[in-house]
């Protein structure tokens, strides 16, 4: 999945995990203003894609609960260059079977576990926006905002009411 985004020094990325067919008006709020979506999978229903591809452009990967013939397009894997940053897109990062800093990554992009997260590792950036509609113990639904700025990152969580 290529998408050419404009050359420019600050990119505002919204990610989006495990929304299992229901988009909230909360995140369609919170990307409005984004340069590109990207969706760390269990989607669940291809029209949820079409409503984010309305605001801006998407990134998506299929994640373990998407199934049927609409998800032939989508990886299970995706590599995504914004700016001067190189991102990996996958649902589950238990089975990322590479060293993302030695392959030259500066993001990884995860869902899976519905627990939103943000840790550096070896100056790889992980975000895991959690779930925004089913969220595991205490926590709110949730998406993140990776905020780019030539190779300078910051990745935020933000809770969906």
């Amino acid at each position: 999945m290529s998408i050419k985004l404009p050359n420019k020094n600050n990119y505002l990325v919204g990610v989006i995990s495990d929304t299992h067919g229901f988009l909230h008006s909360s995140a369609i709020k919170l990307f409005t203003d984004t340069d590109m979506i990207i969706h760390a999978g269990d989607i669940d229903q291809p029209e949820l894609l079409s409503s984010l591809q309305s605001i801006a452009p998407v990134v998506a990967v299929r994640g373990n609960m998407d199934k049927g013939t609409w998800t032939s397009d989508l990886a299970e894997t995706e590599v995504v260059k914004i700016g001067e940053v190189l991102v990996c897109v996958l649902h589950n990062l238990y089975v990322l079977d590479i060293d993302p800093a030695a392959a030259g990554f500066n993001v990884v992009i995860s869902g899976h576990t519905h627990k939103p997260s943000v840790v550096d590792q070896k100056g790889v950036l992980f975000l895991n926006p959690g779930s925004a509609t089913l969220p595991k113990s205490a926590c709110m639904g949730s998406a993140g905002l990776l905020h780019i700025h030539r190779d300078f990152l910051n990745a935020e969580i933000v809770e969906l009411s």
